[in-house]
């Protein structure tokens, strides 16, 4: 596909994961979720120090674009992401920033 045209209706449903993507506090929930594993709400409060409400918020908002599950076990509801190329794309882009940050330290 690199060498093809991207269909208008890919292109857009890109620049819709893009977005939720451009929000730092859904980025610091889908890194702990990345390195931890699924994690309820009241973990991922303690890990980024966000208040609940924000956090619920956030998560839901990703649910809803398919980037993340969520599963209820008794009173408390863990989400995971399903989306494997999440990861992918943010390790890829901090990645790169850390090279560019160490070119210019040097």
């Amino acid at each position: 596909m690199s060498n093809q045209l991207v269909p208008k209706i890919l292109i857009d449903a890109a620049a819709r994961r893009f977005r939720i993507l451009s929000e730092p506090v859904r980025l610091m929930l889908l890194n702990h979720l990345n390195r931890t594993g699924p994690m309820n709400v009241r973990e991922l409060v303690d890990a980024t120090g966000q208040k609940q409400a924000n956090v619920s918020k956030h998560l839901l908002q990703m649910c809803d674009a398919g980037i993340l599950e969520r599963r209820r076990e008794g009173q408390n509801v863990f989400y995971r992401i399903t989306d494997p190329t999440i990861s992918a794309i943010c390790l890829l882009v901090c990645g790169q920033l850390k090279d560019q940050l160490a070119e210019g330290a040097a």
